[in-house]
């Protein structure tokens, strides 16, 4: 990590991230604690959270525009357009005001899809192709360590102060993100001129993720992987409460264990990709999901503990493989659309398998369902493994190092 922080472009951009992704963590518990303590429905609350992720349905379109603008103004722009649409909150003062807090979140999670697409562009134009996976790997670490505290703090903020603290701390979050990149400097390659026919346009993306081999295998692998770990979503719960026999709130402990795991996977992963290249490394974020839900089995809090860090551990594992991956095989102007067309291939199976989970737990023993879990997540595993040789490992080299070329595409 001491490298790709070494670059002032990058420390711009990572510092100004910092302050958003804490924003982030705040927000996104807070906001549903908003919605239940002004209605008392639990169904309300989790509408809050569907409300952030429905705009993914639009993320193909919302890549298409990312990529008609220079990326940094384009950041620095939906940061501030994100700052702006917090501002409603001051308003919501009881339950005639939820829909206020719905139509936020809702536009909160049209700039998520903007601001991701964005920054996996962005980092491509500013960080060498051999430094990808560490820079990566260092947002990633941020990210995962601030689930110890973020969604804890979001509640305890909104607890003692009220929900206008949670606009005026997510406005101020990213509000410096777009001060830190308005500051950096940046060659970037102009868009490319927009072409006949916008649905041809907005489905390029998904058609160069079809062609290349490489991302094809590997954004199928980890959506199969997501459709697999939505289930856990609800099973979590049964686990606690059946098989540990404590109450609800104690998913939050887990979680902040989880957290641990997170915060090693971030660390570590930037060097599985360089070893064993993005999709071998991804094979192996998905290989060690099946242990940790395994464990989960027998109801055991120590076995539990070391499930939730085994996850944790695995998960920036996956994000920083994938992400990499795209950066490498996708060529500039198309790096929005094929970014948001991703998310979206990838998010849309997690929603669908969360609510069936949610209905599966209530009929099939929670235990039954973690093993098939399991033994899913090792068959995607070795699908991806086998395919390792479509993104080779990368040489180790210094940020001054010329990148290799790279190697001829294999063919299936």
């Amino acid at each position: 990590m001491r490298a790709i922080l070494r670059r002032p472009d990058f420390r711009l951009l990572f510092g100004g991230l910092v302050a958003s992704m804490i924003a982030e963590s705040i927000l996104l518990l807070a906001l549903a604690i908003w919605v239940k303590d002004l209605t008392g429905s639990d169904g309300m609350a989790g509408a809050t959270i569907f409300a952030i992720v429905a705009p993914m349905a639009l993320a193909p379109l919302v890549g298409w525009m990312v990529d008609r603008f220079r990326r940094r103004v384009f950041f620095v722009a939906v940061n501030l357009g994100t700052a702006a649409l917090l501002t409603p909150l001051y308003a919501v003062r009881d339950r005639d005001d939820v829909w206020i807090i719905y139509a936020v979140s809702a536009l909160y999670g049209l700039s998520y899809v903007a601001l991701s697409a964005t920054l996996i562009g962005l980092i491509k134009e500013i960080v060498p192709g051999d430094l990808l996976a560490e820079a990566n790997g260092a947002l990633q670490t941020v990210k995962q360590g601030l689930r110890l505290v973020g969604p804890l703090a979001g509640a305890a903020l909104y607890a003692g102060v009220g929900g206008w603290a949670l606009a005026t701390l997510g406005a101020l979050g990213f509000l410096s993100a777009a001060a830190a990149v308005s500051r950096m400097k940046v060659r970037e390659s102009a868009p490319a001129p927009a072409q006949p026919g916008w649905l041809a346009e907005i489905g390029a993306g998904v058609r160069h993720m079809v062609d290349d081999p490489a991302l094809r295998r590997g954004v199928s692998g980890t959506a199969m992987t997501m459709l697999v770990l939505g289930f856990s979503e609800s099973l979590i719960f049964a686990y606690v409460d059946r098989g540990l026999g404590h109450p609800p709130a104690f998913v939050g402990v887990l979680l902040t264990v989880q957290g641990i795991g997170g915060l090693l996977g971030g660390l570590s992963s930037a060097t599985i990709v360089g070893r064993l290249g993005e999709v071998g490394a991804l094979a192996t974020g998905v290989a060690i999901f099946a242990p940790a839900v395994l464990a989960l089995v027998e109801p055991n809090l120590l076995l539990g503990f070391v499930a939730m860090v085994m996850a944790g551990f695995a998960l920036p594992i996956v994000i920083v493989s994938l992400n990499t991956l795209t950066q490498r095989r996708t060529p500039v102007p198309l790096v929005g659309r094929v970014a948001a067309a991703s998310e979206a291939l990838i998010s849309g199976p997690q929603s669908l398998s969360i609510g069936l989970g949610a209905v599966l737990v209530g009929v099939v023993d929670y235990r039954l369902l973690f093993a098939l879990m399991a033994v899913a997540m090792l068959a995607v595993a070795r699908f991806l493994w086998l395919g390792r040789a479509l993104s080779p490992p990368t040489t180790p080299a210094t940020p001054t190092t010329p990148l290799p070329p790279l190697a001829p595409t294999p063919t299936r």
